[in-house]
């Protein structure tokens, strides 16, 4: 995702709302707000507030769910809801990526200096403990969330136990969260679609037992309702 504008008011705030995705923003806005410029965001459950002021300039890399301890080292569950300044970090430093990022003359030269990073990121070799996982996480994000965790344990042959370490080291969550997540996330892009009309049908399809369990999903992942989450994406500067 990119976001490029240069009359943001002053205030200004852009949620990143929980899609299942952690991520790696790189952030330029006004000078006087105190951001970092280059941050892993880990998997998030509650909306993260972005400060966008002014000349503001975003680039967001979102990232599979169970490839936070692939590629960074950490174990998933250590990142959630919180972020990271990975500038210091290897290989950034060693490629001066925060330098090159702020100093590069266009977002296309951003954009390829972001693209080499992750390919630095994935070079190494490591061996690959995350097959299961990803498995299990597509097998839920195809079905919306709207999936016994049961039946994941039986496709992997694990015990309930065995699945939510797994999900913790490699996603940050447990299975039952990242379905929860991925539910809101289908419902949330239909509705988007649809302007916001058929909410009881809505939740109908994607397996919420009525609208006010949609509504109260929407609170837990945005802090607000629909109705006020529609006002506050209609209201957002373009």
């Amino acid at each position: 995702m990119v976001l490029e504008s240069e009359h943001l008011p002053f205030g200004t705030t852009l949620p990143l709302i929980a899609k299942g995705c952690p991520s790696v923003v790189f952030q330029l806005t006004a000078s006087h707000l105190p951001v970092d410029h280059l941050v892993l965001y880990g998997q998030n459950i509650r909306p993260i507030l972005l400060p966008v002021s002014g000349p503001t300039m975003l680039i967001a890399y979102f990232l599979y769910p169970h490839t936070l301890k692939a590629l960074f080292g950490w174990s998933a569950k250590e990142l959630t809801d919180l972020s990271v300044d990975i500038s210091l970090s290897e290989p950034a430093r060693g490629m001066r990526l925060k330098e090159q990022l702020l100093n590069a003359p266009s977002p296309a030269q951003r954009l390829t200096l972001m693209n080499d990073y992750f390919l630095q990121l994935v070079s190494p070799r490591k061996p690959d403990l995350s097959q299961p996982v990803l498995f299990a996480t597509q097998m839920i994000q195809q079905h919306s969330g709207a999936l016994p965790m049961l039946k994941v344990q039986q496709e992997l042959y694990v015990t309930e136990r065995t699945l939510q370490r797994m999900f913790e080291m490699h996603v940050g969550v447990s299975p039952k969260t990242y379905g929860r997540i991925c539910q809101f996330d289908a419902a949330l892009r239909q509705l988007s679609a649809n302007g916001f009309t058929d909410m009881a049908g809505v939740a109908f399809q994607h397996g919420y037992a009525d609208q006010s369990h949609l509504i109260r999903a929407f609170r837990d992942f945005t802090g607000l309702t629909p109705l006020e989450y529609l006002k506050a994406a209609t209201d957002f500067p373009s």
